[in-house]
C-alpha cells in the first residue's frame, strides 16, 4: 500500500489516477478517499488525482494520543502527501471537514496551491453557534468510545442535512452509512475532539482569511442550513472567491449531486488554468446603488 508520512510520523495511506496537472482532494468527517469515486472516475480524464485517508482513517495510521489530531495538522497533512509525491503545487478540493483544511492549507501553505475549492464548509463557525458545536462534537465522540462506528454511523448519517442524500438516492446514501460504520471509533472519536472541537470560527479568522489572493470556488448545497451563512462570509471577504448553492441538496454535495458538482468544479479549474478567475471588480462590492450608483 502507498503511504505518505507526515511530519510527525503518522503514515497517510493515498491513492492516484490519471494525468495532467496535480488535483487532490480532501474527504469529509464522515467520509473517506472513497468518497471522492465519482470525482476521480471523471477528474482523472484531464488531472492527475490524488485522494488521501486523513489520520485516524484506516488505512492511515490512528494514532492514540489526541493531541496527534488538529486542524492545523490536517491542513499539514495535505502538504504531506504533495510533498511525498513531489508535487510542488495543485489544485485542492475538500468538503466539510476537507473544506475547512482546504481553506487552512490556502493560509499555512499558500504556495502549493493553485487553486482551492471549499465545499460544505462551516458548521459550526458561526460565533453564535459555537459553544454548541462544542457540546455535540463532545457527545458524538463519546458515542463513538462508547457505542462503536456502526451504531453511531447509523444515526449520524440521518442528520437534518444528510437526509436530502437518502431521499435521491438510497443506494449511494446507504454506501456512504456503511463505509462510514466501517470507521475505526477511536480515530473517528480523536479527530472529532482534535479537529472538529478545537477549530477556530471562520469570524476569528477573517484578518486573515481576507489576504487570501488565490483563486477560490465555494459550493453548498441550498439545504445545508449551516454553511449558507459561512459560505457568504467566505465569498464576501476573499477577493477572488466565487459562491454555488446546488438547488434542493444538502451537505454531502459531491455524492448527492455527482454531475451538478463536477460541472461546476471542472468549469473553475478550466477558468484558473486560463486565468480567467480573477478577483472581484471593485464596483461590483457593497455600497453601489440598485442602478450602479453610488
Amino acid at each position: 500500500m502507498p503511504y505518505a508520512t507526515a511530519d510527525d510520523g503518522v503514515k497517510l495511506y493515498y491513492e492516484e489516477s490519471g494525468s495532467g496537472f496535480p488535483l487532490i482532494f480532501v474527504h469529509e468527517f464522515a467520509g473517506d478517499h472513497r468518497s471522492w469515486e465519482p470525482q476521480i472516475r471523471f477528474f482523472s480524464r484531464f488531472h492527475r488525482c490524488i485522494v488521501y485517508d486523513a489520520r485516524g482513517y484506516p488505512p492511515s495510521d490512528v494514532p492514540e494520543d489526541v493531541t496527534k489530531y488538529s486542524q492545523a495538522r490536517a491542513a499539514d497533512d495535505i502538504a504531506s502527501v504533495l510533498k511525498h509525491l513531489e508535487i510542488f503545487q495543485a489544485h485542492v478540493c475538500g468538503l466539510s471537514m476537507g473544506g475547512f483544511a482546504t481553506l487552512h492549507f490556502g493560509l499555512r501553505h499558500a504556495a502549493l496551491a493553485r487553486s482551492l475549492a471549499i465545499c460544505g464548509c462551516g458548521y459550526g463557525a458561526e460565533p453564535a453557534k459555537r459553544e454548541t458545536f462544542r457540546q455535540e462534537s463532545e457527545a458524538l465522540a463519546k458515542m463513538f468510545e462508547s457505542e462503536g462506528s456502526a451504531k453511531t454511523a447509523a444515526k449520524y448519517a440521518l442528520g437534518s442535512a444528510r437526509v436530502q442524500f437518502q431521499n435521491k438516492d438510497p443506494r449511494g446514501w446507504k454506501e456512504f452509512a456503511g463505509r462510514m460504520a466501517e470507521h475505526s471509533a477511536k480515530g473517528s472519536a480523536n479527530t472529532m475532539r482534535g479537529v472538529q472541537k478545537e477549530r477556530p470560527s471562520l469570524w476569528d479568522l477573517l484578518p486573515e482569511i481576507r489576504k487570501i489572493s488565490l483563486p477560490v470556488l465555494i459550493v453548498a448545497g441550498d439545504e445545508d442550513e449551516a454553511c449558507i451563512e459561512p459560505g457568504l462570509l467566505l465569498k464576501r471577504n476573499i477577493a477572488a472567491a466565487g459562491l454555488v448553492l446546488l438547488p434542493k441538496t444538502g451537505h454531502v454535495v459531491n455524492l448527492e449531486e455527482p454531475d451538478a458538482f463536477n460541472r461546476v468544479l471542472l468549469e473553475f479549474l478550466h477558468a484558473v488554468e486560463a486565468g480567467r478567475w480573477g478577483p472581484r471588480d471593485p464596483r461590483t462590492a457593497p455600497g453601489f446603488g440598485v442602478h450602479g450608483m453610488r
